[in-house]
């Protein structure tokens, strides 16, 4: 990340267009409750439907839209525009391979559907994240050319995971995919590199192997392995130093540096502690003044934890309302 910068700024200049999909009960949440009864798909199968209905319009609307590029000017003048629809161009954008697909998935079932909706309708699934189940399927996920971004050991704690195991990333590394490790959670996804690590264990993979799956392969996922992911010359000067080897739980990270700017350093994060440590103390002692001399209090106000968890979106919206 690029502290400190604006959010446009911390956008990778150049980079391909990509977009969400994703499968299962996130999608269809027919158990979440009674006020999710109603909508649409409630069923794996419903799902299936929702992009075979999404990429036949799709596909109509670039007639369309074709069609009407083709008139003259003077017949464009008499006849009605079609209407612009942003989120058929998104998908037309997927017709055609600019814009890349990476879905959230678990089950083999909802796996394959996607995969042979994209043969069907003629596009391609560029990533599958989670992809818990992707050591059933690898071998088509392989002929296809899809990607695969996975958790290292998260498995069994809901239904659609019961079958997932720690050995899938080395089973879909060995079987020949572009594997990399990828976590939603706010902490784990702090220190992917001891996340990679654990491949070394479940699987066998070597040290360089399960490097890869936090640096050059995510890179290649996300189409930016010509600029970043690995320390090569004419590459951006993307670069972590470690006190230790980086798939050691020991390993601290020494100097952050992006775009080549030094971003983090242990010896300068120690004096920024100090500052906000007297920063802190300068605060305390003010309000404590304040309160000797009169000053009335108020109790602190409650909000929602900072945090992302994927356990913790109820309770966020719990103290939102």
């Amino acid at each position: 990340m690029r502290w400190g910068a604006p959010a446009e700024a911390m956008k990778i200049a150049g980079a391909p267009g990509f977009i969400k999909f994703a499968l299962g009960e996130n999608v269809k949440q027919s158990n979440w409750g009674e006020q999710n009864v109603l909508r649409f798909p409630q069923t794996r199968m419903g799902t299936e439907q929702v992009f075979i209905d999404a990429f036949t319009r799709a596909k109509e609307y670039e007639k369309e839209m074709l069609a009407y590029s083709k008139l003259s000017k003077k017949a464009q003048a008499t006849a009605e525009a079609p209407r612009r629809d942003l989120e058929l161009e998104a998908l037309v954008e997927i017709l055609h391979d600019t814009r890349h697909i990476t879905c959230h998935s678990y089950v083999q079932s909802e796996i394959n559907m996607l995969m042979n909706v994209a043969d069907r309708m003629n596009f391609k699934v560029n990533t599958f994240t989670h992809i818990l189940e992707g050591y059933k399927v690898a071998d088509k996920m392989k002929a296809r050319g899809v990607n695969a971004s996975t958790f290292s050991d998260w498995w069994a704690y809901k239904n659609e995971v019961k079958d997932a195991i720690p050995f899938n990333a080395a089973i879909m590394t060995k079987e020949g995919l572009n594997v990399a490790i990828n976590s939603d959670d706010a902490e784990m996804s702090r220190r992917l590199n001891q996340e990679a690590a654990k491949s070394v264990k479940y699987g066998g993979l070597s040290e360089e192997q399960a490097l890869r799956l936090v640096t050059i392969n995510p890179a290649k996922m996300l189409h930016l392995d010509q600029h970043m992911g690995s320390i090569k010359e004419g590459k951006d000067a993307d670069v972590v130093l470690w006190t230790d080897n980086p798939l050691s739980i020991y390993a601290k990270a020494a100097y952050t540096f992006v775009d080549g700017r030094e971003l983090f350093s242990l010896e300068s994060d120690l004096a920024l502690r100090a500052d906000i440590a007297r920063e802190r103390e300068r605060l305390v002692q003010r309000m404590l003044t304040e309160k000797k001399a009169g000053a009335t209090t108020r109790p602190p106000v409650a909000k929602a934890n900072s945090a992302w968890h994927c356990d913790t979106l109820g309770e966020e919206k719990d103290l939102a309302e």
